[in-house]
Order: structure tokens, then C-alpha cells, then sequence
């Protein structure tokens, strides 16, 4: 069942001007030597203060202009038992573990409805999945390196499921309804917190490999509403599943599910078979209502991709996703309302 949470309050301090970006990152869509496991477990709980540094957000307009808004954080509870980590043996270097387990979908109907048509495609190479009518959740490595905005994230689009028909309407033997092509519309504005980058938390913080693009104009698409996410012992089957758009599978809409094997407070570490270009998809669960006998998909995580990490002197991989928290869910949906008054239940 999903579990209603009072959720922190995210408020706005101040907002300045910053310089223009320069835009000359490249897009990398592998990590190296960022916070694994072991470091996970040996973090200190942030403070306030912390809290307030790093979710405090930057925010880069379609004219290149840019802006830092600071703000308070109000009603955080810090969990002093919040990094500790099940310890199981990480799996050799790969990206499809074993037999691959992933489903290109195929079928129109399928493809152009809930959940599958809310996944999207960023023009810098990697997934996302909507989130309301006018906003994109995504990884923040699409758009950031840590220190610059990458290349090609200036003049941002995301691309909406359409399909199309194969050769003159007709249908090719052996082939379905048709592979999907893209509807691009332009970015208005990217979020991105300031805990990603480098210099904030001395290193690139995977904890906060998420951001928020606000579309120019609204889709008329179902979105995909965002959950609190759940420990994996609260999970069916500990079962996670999202859909990407695979590098290895151009033109397919690749669905994939699998269970996690680790957690910290902010990360879940798992071994679902996915290759680059499914980096920014919404990950979501399918829980019950509360009091209700309906059953409701939410988002509770944003795919971060395959990551190296050093574990006792030796690069070990896995696959990782960053956990919408409660500070998250409060962050990302003053995001789309721009007050928190809509923000208070997750």
C-alpha cells in the first residue's frame, strides 16, 4: 500500500543571477569513482544547514540566462539510521547481467498508453519520464557534468512517443503496429540541485542525479504522479520496472523489471539489464491505494545508470537509481507548482 507521508516544506529564500553557462561539457553517460556502498554507509547524516546547501537549485532558461535560487527547509526529521546498507557481493563488470531480460514494445496499444507513452527522450542522448502536464523528470548527468552544462543541453528538447507505420501504411510481415518516432518540443527552463555539483559536496553526489524540465508549452498525455519511495521489504517481490530508450535498441521503447538488491537512504542498487540512453527513466511501483481497492503506479526513483565505484581499492559496477525522499518529493513538486502548499502529502 502506498503510505501517506507529511512531507518537509521546500521554501524559496532568494533568487539571483548567475553568469551564462558556457555549454562545452561532453555528455557522459557513465560515471566513475563516485560514492558506492561502502561509502554510502560511512556518510554523516547532513544537518540543516547541509540540507538547505544542497537543495538549494540552479535554474537555466531556454535564452541561456541562469539563476540560484537558495532555500529553507522546514520540518526535516534527519533519520540517524538512514545509510546503512544490506551487504551482498556486487557482480562482475557488465551492463546486461545473464540472460537479457529486457522487452522492446512493439504493439501500438501498448506504446501510446499509460504506463508505457510516459516515457520520453532528451535530445542529449538519454531518457525521461512526464510527471505533469508541462514537466520532465530526468538524471542530472544529461544535462550537467558536475561542472558545466553539456553540450547541446542549450537548445533542450524532449521527444513524445508518436507512432508511425512502416513503408506506405502497410504492414511489413512479421513487424507490429509500428516503431515509435518522436514529437519534440522545445525546454523552457532545467532544475537542477545544487548538491550535484562538484565543489558543493567535494565530488559528484549521485544522491542527487535528478532534474526537473519544464516543457515551452503542455502535453496532453497522461503523466505519472510521484511517490514516496518505499524500503524494499514495503515492495511486492522487492520489484522495480521503468522503460528507456536503449542505445543498443534505436528507435525501440525498451520495458524492463526487475528486484533491487541494495538500499541506502538515497540510492537502490540493482542489477536491471539496461544500456545507455535508458540513463533519466522513471522508475515506479505499483501499490494500492490507501482505504481504497484501487491500484496506482507512482515514480519513486530516477535511473542514474550504470556506475564504477571503488570497493576496497578494486572498481566494482552496478547498476543504480536515486530514491525520491521526502525532501526529494518536496523539492521536485514545489518544482512544478512553484509554492508548496500542494506539497504537504506524499
Amino acid at each position: 500500500t502506498w503510505h501517506l507521508k507529511k512531507i518537509p516544506q521546500i521554501v524559496r529564500e532568494r533568487t539571483f543571477s548567475l553568469d551564462s553557462p558556457k555549454f562545452e561539457a561532453k555528455t557522459k553517460l557513465e560515471l566513475n569513482s563516485v560514492c558506492g556502498i561502502e561509502c554510502q554507509r560511512k556518510l554523516p547524516v547532513p544537518s540543516l544547514s547541509d540540507l538547505k546547501n544542497l537543495l538549494s537549485y540552479e535554474t537555466v532558461f531556454e535564452n541561456g540566462t541562469r539563476t540560484l535560487t537558495e532555500v529553507n527547509v522546514l520540518g526535516a526529521v534527519p533519520d540517524p539510521a538512514a545509510n546503512t546498507t544490506i551487504w551482498r557481493p556486487l557482480r562482475k563488470k557488465r551492463q546486461i547481467y545473464g540472460t537479457d531480460s529486457r522487452f522492446s514494445i512493439y504493439d501500438k496499444r501498448f506504446m501510446t498508453n499509460f504506463p508505457f507513452n510516459t516515457a520520453v527522450k532528451i535530445s542529449t542522448g538519454c531518457s525521461g519520464i512526464l510527471i505533469s502536464p508541462k514537466h520532465v523528470l530526468t538524471a542530472a548527468h544529461c544535462l550537467h557534468n558536475g561542472k558545466d552544462y553539456v553540450k547541446g543541453s542549450k537548445r533542450l528538447r524532449v521527444g513524445l512517443m508518436k507512432t508511425k507505420s512502416r513503408g506506405n501504411g502497410r504492414k511489413r510481415k512479421g513487424t507490429s503496429d509500428g516503431m515509435p518516432s518522436f514529437q519534440w518540443t522545445r525546454v523552457k527552463s532545467t532544475h537542477i540541485p545544487k548538491g550535484w555539483f562538484k565543489g558543493v559536496s567535494g565530488d559528484i553526489a549521485l544522491d542527487y542525479d535528478y532534474a526537473v524540465l519544464e516543457l515551452k508549452r503542455p502535453h496532453k498525455r497522461k503523466y505519472m504522479e510521484l511517490g514516496i519511495s518505499p524500503t524494499i521489504k514495503m515492495m511486492p517481490g522487492s520489484m522495480i520496472h521503468f522503460s528507456g530508450f536503449d542505445n543498443d535498441r534505436s528507435g525501440q521503447l525498451v520495458y524492463r523489471f526487475c528486484s533491487i538488491s541494495d538500499e541506502s537512504n538515497d540510492l537502490f542498487y540493482q542489477y536491471c539489464d539496461a544500456e545507455a540512453g535508458s540513463t533519466g527513466s522513471g522508475i515506479y511501483l505499483r501499490l494500492k491505494e490507501p482505504n481504497k481497492k484501487k491500484w496506482k503506479r507512482k515514480i519513486i526513483a530516477v535511473y542514474s545508470g550504470h556506475q564504477w565505484v571503488d570497493i576496497n581499492g578494486e572498481q566494482q559496477d552496478y547498476n543504480v537509481a536515486v530514491r525520491i525522499t521526502p525532501l526529494k518529493y518536496a523539492q521536485i513538486c514545489f518544482w512544478i507548482h512553484g509554492n508548496d502548499e500542494n506539497c504537504t502529502q506524499g
